[in-house]
């Protein structure tokens, strides 16, 4: 049956009315709730979020910049916050194969200084900003996926439905269905994370891109890891770039000593990259050899894994924030800072400054209208002046890792100590991430080392330690537009990239009996990083929401 037909079949859903809707309970969704309830208590408001709990998708590195929590609770440090272990230095490294050149700490650009942030777990954060919610009054309703955005008769947005349960592989209700249910909002927020499924749709209905350059990704794969106490560095900082990438892919290396003698560390390959034979996990894992980041971990015992695409596209990129009706916050929008690495704070600010024009406009009775103070006032923040400051960023990658740096030092660097706070050009892009890969009869192939099981790993013991799980009984969520393309063309141009850019190991081709090629999906592998909805070359495959609760579950990530 197909979703209209089970509508007319089993419909009407029921359905409930708030003042505002929040989809997603990440930094970005929960901060707007908490400043709605700030500015009014008596305002409805109701997070929906597809994990188990606040926090159980929540990937990041991370290291916080604090500002915006400030603004939000000045209070957090007294009221528990998970901000525990304060940066106490930063390193950065250039790698070669085997050699590791550290930039003297006055050379090093303002960017990647963390003096006054804190290493921490985003997951940790996130479940913390749910507790202050519901405690201000706000409803979460965590296992319950925003499966379709839902409209008035005029084209306005009038709230979002949740997933249908209980519905088997063949598109069949079972013995467990449940018909989804409309939440209804005068305002909806949209704070799903990079490459939100609803967001997409939205950007593509409203034409919210139109005279932006195309929005660039990048995958980040990432560990935690339980070191023995002496080799715990509390607060050390650590960012690499140069090996394992080329000098013409965008990528480079993250270690954060936590507390607790945790290390948690990754790998960010931009999703721009042109070689099909790349594969993100692998570098990720070839990367922990170097002898400047194996030291570190060896000996230690890995006990987390995850993997989240991540905005980079930056102000040039940034969609319109608002629509009829609801707007757009945090990774949703793409508001993550890729030249300092981090995207909560900006989350928890466009969070913010979303509640703010909400609030004014319910208050001025009205309702599913554009909220144009939201954008207007971003406009005059210290965010928008912080991404603006670093608007070319990535764009400068596109030119070579070479004179990506140089640049950075230049903008980031050279320009600050000049008295000059914004770099007086702009570089633009108009190429789209996956429209740059080559065929794999052009480039060499890349040999990839086996994992020795104690510092480096495969795919699917790695998704074992996500605590990844779906439903089996449900519709994949990985869809193809057209069955044929995988093999047809992907398979035949690409040499296949699908089964080595995604990190979870869900697409693989096997043979059938009688010798040909098939694209098999193992849906129940996904830790829902979007990579594929992102670097599919041909754009056949559409990452869309699999039964509320699924996916990881992530602890101290």
């Amino acid at each position: 049956m197909t979703a209209e037909e089970i509508l007319n079949t089993y419909g009407p859903r029921e359905s409930m009315e708030y003042d505002v809707v929040v989809v997603g309970a990440g930094p970005g969704g929960l901060s707007a709730a908490i400043r709605l309830k700030q500015l009014d208590a008596n305002l409805s408001v109701v997070v929906l979020e597809k994990g188990s709990e606040p926090g159980a998708h929540i990937l990041s590195g991370a290291v916080m910049d604090p500002r915006a929590l400030n603004e939000l609770l000045p209070g957090w440090k007294e009221a528990g916050a998970p901000l525990n272990q304060p940066v106490t230095g930063d390193e950065v490294l250039f790698l070669g194969a085997t050699s590791s050149q550290a930039t003297p700490h006055w050379l090093i650009p303002g960017c990647f200084a963390n003096e006054g942030n804190y290493v921490i777990s985003l997951g940790a954060v996130t479940k913390w900003l749910g507790e202050q919610a519901e405690a201000l009054g706000v409803e979460i309703f965590p296992g319950f996926a925003a499966a379709e955005v839902l409209y008035t008769d005029d084209g306005k947005v009038r709230g979002v439905a949740t997933g249908n349960l209980g519905i088997g592989k063949d598109g069949e209700p079972h013995d467990g269905f449940q018909l989804g249910m409309e939440l209804l909002g005068k305002y909806t927020v949209f704070a799903e994370g990079a490459r939100g499924h609803l967001g997409k749709q939205l950007i593509t209905r409203f034409k919210l891109d139109e005279g932006r350059d195309p929005q660039s990704y990048a995958i980040g794969v990432k560990e935690l890891w339980e070191v023995e106490p002496a080799q715990a560095k509390p607060g050390l900082v650590v960012h690499t770039a140069g090996w394992p990438m080329d000098g013409n892919t965008y990528g480079g290396g993250f270690l954060y000593h936590q507390e607790g003698h945790k290390v948690t560390l990754g790998f960010v390959t931009g999703l721009d990259y042109q070689n099909p034979w790349l594969s993100p996990f692998e570098e990720m894992q070839r990367w922990k050899t170097h002898p400047a980041i194996r030291g570190h971990i060896e000996g230690g015992k890995r006990i987390g894994y995850g993997a989240r695409a991540i905005t980079a596209g930056g102000l040039l990129s940034l969609p319109k924030l608002v629509f009829p009706g609801g707007a757009l916050v945090g990774c949703e929008a793409g508001t993550l800072n890729a030249a300092r690495i981090k995207g909560s704070h900006a989350a928890i600010k466009t969070g913010m400054l979303a509640a703010e024009a909400a609030a004014a406009a319910l208050a001025a009775g009205r309702s599913h209208d554009e909220l144009s103070a939201y954008p207007a006032a971003f406009e005059k923040s210290w965010l928008h002046d912080e991404l603006h400051q670093s608007r070319n960023f990535k764009q400068w990658f596109k030119k070579g890792n070479l004179v990506g740096a140089g640049m950075t030092g230049i903008e980031q660097w050279l320009l600050p100590k000049l008295g000059i706070k914004s770099p007086p050009w702009t570089v633009h892009r108009h190429a789209p991430d996956h429209g740059r890969m080559h065929a794999a009869s052009q480039v060499e192939p890349i040999r990839y080392p086996k994992p020795d099981g104690k510092l480096t790993f495969d795919r699917l013991s790695s998704v074992f330690i996500s605590n990844t799980n779906h439903e089996e009984n449900q519709p994949a969520h990985l869809t193809l537009k057209d069955a044929s393309v995988p093999v047809e063309l992907n398979l035949a141009k690409y040499a296949g990239p699908e089964s080595r850019y995604c990190p979870a190991g869900v697409y693989e081709f096997v043979k059938n009996d009688d010798g040909s090629d098939r694209l098999q999906i193992n849906a129940q592998n996904c830790v829902h990083c979007k990579t594929c909805d992102i670097k599919d070359p041909t754009q056949n495959i559409v990452w869309v929401t699999p039964e509320g609760g699924g996916g990881p579950n992530y602890a101290g990530m």
